[in-house]
């Protein structure tokens, strides 16, 4: 009975990976005969688990059914779930929260004890950063389909000065940076590739028609929209510090860097204050210039007063 038990939790195990099994190879899997497979099959399907048939190749596959069956995972596999589900309770995406928090108390009582210490010790030495504007899961998962299924996407955008327009695009992927979520799309009005903030979003329903997706752009210049493209001011400024030294310490979704000669390189960075900007390039710690924008030049030469008068006599 045990035997026959450990069989039933390894076939479903199996049928659990996406893709197609014949009777065939659950069987050399399994380590028995076709027609126990069958068998273990049919004792699957009485246990409430939709085990469908695959025409054609005599195969099987896990469908969905009318309730949620219990997952097979491996240590591995337990351990990326509870920490995800952990990074949830805290996340980006609004009203989720609470449902992470329930499935994680779930999971970490069936947690084997091994696991269950791998887990808090990884959480125990993470610090969760503050995170951006959050996004409800809603208009997360209206974009997704939209870029999955390849057709136009409608929506209200509501820019960094809060002027709303209406935007005609053909979704191609969402992009999230640990702080906030972005939609990479081509723009049909301004026929170029955008980046849009998805908590500035708020898609028409329904969706328009089949796309042929256009050749996506280059990972730099997706990055390079995240990191300025969504702020009121966009900024340059020349660095004198190598590239790959400072590409080391600014991530791709703050800022880009190009590289001008061995000892400079330029960043390219954005944000909606020029305080912000200024304060931020006043703790790099390297000598760099300002190329734009102008009103920032301003700005720094008041900041530079100010902080000066501050000096004692």
């Amino acid at each position: 009975m045990l035997e026959t038990s450990a069989r039933l939790l390894k076939l479903l195990s199996l049928l659990q990976s996406p893709r197609d099994w014949s009777g065939t190879a659950l069987a050399d899997e399994l380590g028995v005969g076709i027609r126990t497979v069958r068998r273990d099959v049919d004792k699957l399907r009485n246990l409430g688990y939709p085990v469908d048939a695959v025409p054609g190749v005599a195969g099987y596959r896990l469908g969905a059914g009318a309730s949620l069956p219990p997952l097979l995972l491996d240590d591995e596999e337990a351990v990326a779930v509870a920490i995800g589900l952990r990074a949830a309770a805290t996340g980006s995406v609004e009203g989720i929260e609470e449902s992470s928090v329930r499935a994680l108390t779930k999971l970490e009582q069936v947690l084997p004890s091994r696991l269950r210490h791998r887990v808090r010790l990884l959480q125990s030495v993470a610090v969760t950063p503050t995170i951006g504007a959050s996004v409800s899961p809603e208009v997360v998962m209206a974009v997704a389909t939209a870029s999955r299924d390849h057709q136009r996407l409608r929506f209200d955008y509501r820019s960094h000065d809060g002027t709303s327009t209406v935007r005609t695009t053909e979704p191609h992927r969402l992009v999230h940076t640990g702080r906030r979520w972005y939609l990479v799309a081509w723009d049909l009005d301004r026929e170029d590739w955008r980046t849009f903030r998805l908590d500035r979003l708020e898609p028409r329903i329904p969706t328009g028609p089949r796309f042929t997706p256009r050749e996506a752009p280059e990972l730099a210049a997706t990055t390079r929209g995240v990191a300025s493209g969504g702020y009121r001011y966009q900024a340059r400024f020349i660095l004198q510090a190598p590239a790959e030294v400072m590409a080391d310490r600014i991530a791709t979704t703050v800022g880009t860097i190009e590289p001008i000669d061995e000892v400079s390189c330029a960043l390219s960075t954005g944000a909606n204050s020029l305080d912000e900007l200024a304060l931020h390039m006043g703790m790099l710690g390297v000598d760099f210039t300002v190329e734009s924008p102008p009103e920032l030049i301003d700005r720094i030469r008041v900041l530079t007063d100010r902080l000066s008068a501050s000096l004692p006599a």
